[in-house]
């Protein structure tokens, strides 16, 4: 060690410089590869937990419980008048009606949950782009929803026929006639807005589509998770002024389905001519009854079963719509002419039948007439309710 020294002494300092960089770097090597060495070895030992690291678990719908296909389904849901078991009706009975607005954004599609709706409204949000309220009440699984969006105030017009929870991510809020949020406070709505709930109950998903989407496309919860925030705040069945949800609501007329050959096969809705990626084909299905909803032109999925969205009963609705001129940039937020009445078109066993809507006031059950000003009656099942501009071609 002393000759090292005595060499390193008589070294000219520029040599003593380059030695010493030398030697820092071997020692770091040497380091590095120890290091690896061991990590590798206790890695190694140790059990995997996940290989992935790299994105954290997204919550999820609970385990689905399906009603028992061998209980008698004797018990009528409210909102569709479809029959369900005693056990799902002991369920329903607990919570009230939960409406969640879901996009329909091409970049959004395949959506999750519509198929498990009860009920959906669907109408322009903006630009021509249509947005679905969907009405969950009935059904005895949890149900993934999304991507969950914006509110606007013909929805909650809808809505207020429900008394229902209400979830969605923030809303128009500019202020004039389309201040979705300043109305939220007005009535009194019971608010699920993502903005004061957040994660877990809301999460954002970028690959859930198997590629990434913008931002707006991301946001999903789950009906159980929602229901249980509605409870923590005070809104079951019953709310904490002690106002049962269903105190004044009135259920439609419903029948039972007639065997038919169908007249009506083929039902093309248009919204605005511009926008063909939101024009609605509807395919009556004889066989089930049924009508499968095409959108844009190809079959529209619904992304937890992966089926195509297949509702027993149509209804299609002329509204006056306008713009809100409140100053928004563009001039997109719009307005429907919520309450009145208008021409409506019924489409169910194959047939349509020709009447109007009514609907007296904000809070009051629309009504569905036909030319003759008796009640439309039902089927059971699904209902989708389309809101289109008055004007609006609607072939059949």
């Amino acid at each position: 060690m002393n000759k090292v020294t005595e060499i390193f002494q008589g070294l000219t300092n520029l040599q003593k410089i380059l030695v010493l960089i030398i030697l820092s770097t071997l020692l770091y090597g040497s380091s590095a590869s120890v290091s690896y060495a061991i990590f590798s070895k206790v890695a190694s030992q140790t059990p995997s937990i996940s290989q992935d690291t790299s994105k954290s678990k997204l919550p999820s719908a609970s385990s689905i419980t399906e009603e028992d296909p061998n209980e008698p389904k004797t018990e009528i849901c409210p909102l569709n008048g479809f029959k369900h078991t005693k056990k799902a009706r002991e369920f329903w009975e607990k919570r009230r009606p939960l409406a969640v607005m879901i996009e329909n954004h091409s970049e959004a599609r395949p959506q999750s949950g519509l198929s498990s709706a009860d009920v959906v409204y669907e109408a322009v949000a903006e630009g021509g782009i249509t947005r679905f309220m969907a009405l969950f009440y009935c059904n005895l699984s949890d149900a993934q929803v999304g991507p969950v969006r914006s509110a606007r105030t013909y929805f909650l017009d809808w809505l207020g026929e429900y008394d229902a929870l209400y979830a969605h991510v923030g809303g128009a809020n500019t202020p004039g006639p389309a201040d979705a949020l300043g109305r939220i406070i007005k009535y009194e709505v019971k608010d699920l807005n993502q903005f004061s709930i957040g994660f877990p109950v809301f999460w954002r998903d970028y690959q859930r589509l198997g590629h990434s989407v913008a931002t707006e496309h991301t946001m999903y919860s789950t009906t159980q998770k929602l229901w249980e925030i509605g409870a923590k705040r005070g809104w079951t069945a019953t709310d904490s002024a002690g106002m049962k949800w269903d105190k004044k609501f009135t259920p439609w007329s419903f029948k039972e389905d007639r065997n038919s050959e169908g007249k009506t096969n083929k039902i093309q809705v248009n919204f605005w001519e511009n926008q063909p990626a939101y024009n609605v084909e509807w395919n009556y299905d004889a066989t089930t009854n049924t009508y499968k909803r095409n959108n844009g032109g190809i079959p529209h999925m619904d992304l937890n079963k992966n089926t195509q969205l297949t509702p027993k009963m149509i209804v299609i609705q002329f509204e006056r719509e306008s713009n809100a001129n409140d100053g928004y940039p563009g001039n997109v937020h719009l307005l429907y002419g919520t309450t009145g009445s208008g021409k409506a078109l019924f489409f169910m066993d194959g047939n349509v039948i020709e009447g109007k809507w009514i609907k007296q006031s904000r809070i009051s059950r629309t009504k569905y007439v036909d030319m003759n000003g008796r009640e439309i009656q039902f089927n059971r099942g699904q209902i989708w309710i389309q809101t289109v501009p008055e004007g609006s071609k609607v072939s059949y």
